[in-house]
């Protein structure tokens, strides 16, 4: 039996995803490099906690989002978050959303508007000297995501504690089977830590993007993968 379950995610899992999330990102060195030397580690996670009710809630109709969690404690121990392309939304035939079980349920407008206001209480200034690195990324990437529809894998953690598990590989092949589904490829951004995941699951690079970053306090080699799944030809509905 595997030791974990795939489930979508509730506003309820907010704390626990602010800590994972936080945790697993602060291993990788850009994410650790655009915030400013003196702000640490639990500093940035309590921050970034804040803002977690408001990430899981916006947009709705596009955003997809999972946990892995210990089946016997129930802990959440993965994550993964999805972006739907246009017109790939609604569920053909129904009018209900596409992919609903990883939709997070919408909250009333009094949680929603105290949700913005501990995610406006939260400080998120992240250093704005690193943009030419950004830039460049994102020129690539909206190439890509022009010649056809993706579904875009926009985000993926999992705790240093649990590296090597096989967490995130299973979250990557629960939406491999939901895009099979929906007859859509998958597109991601990949660091090169997690590149083998994507390897290993059949994903093919299009592009890379090496640069320095040894200016912004890196060590050179910033790199960046850019990586879609196969589906079959014409099999987009």
């Amino acid at each position: 039996m595997v030791p974990w379950r795939i489930e979508g995610c509730t506003v309820d899992d907010a704390v626990a995803l602010g800590r994972y999330n936080g945790a697993a990102f602060w291993e990788q060195p850009m994410w650790k490099m655009m915030w400013p030397k003196d702000k640490t580690r639990e500093y940035m996670i309590e921050q970034l906690t804040k803002r977690i009710p408001m990430r899981l809630l916006r947009d709705r109709d596009a955003m997809r989002h999972q946990k892995a969690v210990d089946a016997e404690t129930g802990a959440l121990i993965g994550y993964a978050r999805w972006e739907l392309p246009e017109g790939s939304k609604v569920a053909p035939g129904t009018g209900g959303p596409e992919w609903a079980d990883a939709q997070v349920p919408d909250v009333g407008a009094d949680q929603w508007k105290a949700f913005e206001e501990l995610e406006g209480s939260s400080w998120w200034e992240p250093r704005e000297d690193m943009g030419e690195l950004d830039s460049k990324n994102e020129a690539i990437q909206d190439r890509i995501l022009a010649t056809r529809p993706y579904i875009k894998l926009d985000y993926l953690a999992v705790h240093p504690e649990n590296m090597g598990r096989g967490i995130a590989t299973a979250l990557v092949e629960s939406g491999m089977r939901e895009a099979e589904k929906m007859g859509i490829p998958i597109y991601v951004f990949a660091f090169k830590s997690a590149r083998g995941i994507y390897v290993k699951l059949g994903f093919k690079e299009v592009d890379r993007l090496i640069q320095d970053d040894s200016a912004f306090g890196g060590n050179g080699d910033y790199g960046v993968y850019f990586m879609v799944s196969g589906v079959a030809p014409g099999a987009t509905r």
